[in-house]
C-alpha cells in the first residue's frame, strides 16, 4: 500500500478512536489514556498517569506531564518532546482516554446502594444520589458534601422537594458525599406502641407528640414521665400536660421518654375489681376464694 494511503488510513484510525473518547476533562493521576504515533508501533501503547503526574514512553528520556492537561494539551507536548529529541521530526500523536480513576465520588449513609463512582461529564449532587439509588426512610433532614476538607451542609427539602437549582451542585470528583441516619426519639413503658421514632423536623417534637405517635398510654400509666437526656433524668408532669394545666415539653434527638406503671392506681383497681367479684359471688351464693 502507497505511504500516502497507508497515512490517511491511519489518520481515519486514530480520529475513529477519538470519537469513543470519554467527555473531555483534565487528566489527574492513575488516569488511563491510550497514546497513537503515527509510523511508530514501538511509541503506539496505553499507560497511566503515574503518581507524580507524568507518563513515559520509550526513547524519550524524560517524563512528559500529564496531569492537569487535557488530551489535546497532552498529544501537543507529546509531540513537541518527540521533536525536542529528535525521534521523530514531524510527530502525529493522538491521545484518548480510556478510563478516569483520579475523580471519585463517593456516596454513604442512608442511600439504598452505597457508591464510588468516577466523575465523568457533568455530574450534579442529584445525579449522584440517583446512582445511589437514592435516600431510605432513614435519611435525615441534611445531605453532607466533603471537597477540599471542608463540609457543606445541603437541607434535603430544598434539593428534593423545593428543586432549588443553586443547592445541586455540579461535582467534579474528590468530594465525598453522605447522608446521615435521621435521629430518633424513644417511648417506652405503659404506651400502646413503644418504640423509636425518626426526628425529621427538629422543632415540634414534644411529650404531647410522642405520646400520640406511640398510640395513646394504657390504662394505669403514671402521672409523672421521665426524659433521660445525656445521662441525666428530667421529670415531667404528664397528667397536667395531658389536662393542658402545664406547657408542654420539647424533647431532643436521642431523649428517651419513660412513662412509668402507676402502681397505687394498678393496686387500688385491683382490690376494687376483687371486693366486686366479691360481692357479686356472695348475691350469687357463689363464693370463691382467692
Amino acid at each position: 500500500m502507497p505511504t500516502f494511503l497507508l497515512f490517511i488510513l491511519t489518520v481515519a484510525q486514530m480520529t475513529d478512536a477519538g470519537k469513543e473518547n470519554l467527555p473531555s476533562q483534565k487528566l489527574g493521576v492513575d488516569d488511563l489514556i491510550a497514546i497513537s504515533v503515527y509510523d511508530a508501533p514501538e511509541l503506539t501503547r496505553t499507560l497511566r498517569v503515574e503518581a507524580d503526574g507524568t507518563i513515559h514512553l520509550p526513547l524519550l528520556k524524560e517524563g512528559v506531564q500529564a496531569a492537569g492537561m487535557f488530551a489535546r494539551q497532552l498529544e501537543t507536548s507529546i509531540a513537541t518532546a518527540l521533536k525536542t529529541e529528535q525521534i521523530l521530526v514531524d510527530p502525529f500523536v493522538k491521545v484518548t482516554v480510556v478510563e478516569y480513576h483520579s475523580r471519585p465520588i463517593s456516596v454513604m449513609g442512608a442511600v439504598h446502594k452505597p457508591v464510588t463512582f468516577q466523575s465523568v461529564g457533568k455530574v450534579t449532587l442529584l445525579d449522584a444520589l440517583a446512582r445511589a439509588e437514592g435516600l431510605t426512610n432513614d435519611a435525615g433532614t441534611e445531605v453532607l458534601i466533603t471537597r477540599s476538607g471542608l463540609v457543606e451542609r445541603i437541607p434535603v427539602k430544598k434539593l428534593m422537594k423545593d428543586a432549588d437549582p443553586s443547592v445541586n451542585y455540579e461535582l467534579h470528583g474528590g468530594e465525598e458525599i453522605r447522608v446521615p441516619e435521621a435521629g430518633k426519639i424513644f417511648v417506652v413503658g405503659n404506651v400502646r406502641k413503644p418504640g423509636a421514632f425518626t426526628v425529621r423536623d427538629t422543632n415540634g417534637n414534644s411529650v404531647l407528640r410522642m405520646v400520640a405517635l406511640s398510640e395513646g398510654l394504657l390504662p394505669f400509666a403514671s402521672k409523672e414521665a421521665y426524659i433521660y437526656r445525656d445521662k441525666k433524668e428530667i421529670s415531667v408532669a404528664l397528667e397536667k400536660i395531658m389536662l393542658r394545666k402545664s406547657p408542654d415539653v420539647t424533647l431532643e434527638t436521642d431523649d428517651v421518654l419513660y412513662i412509668p406503671d402507676n402502681k397505687t392506681r394498678r393496686t387500688t383497681f385491683t382490690v376494687i375489681d376483687r371486693i366486686t367479684a366479691f360481692g357479686s359471688a356472695t348475691a350469687s351464693g357463689l363464693l370463691i376464694w382467692h
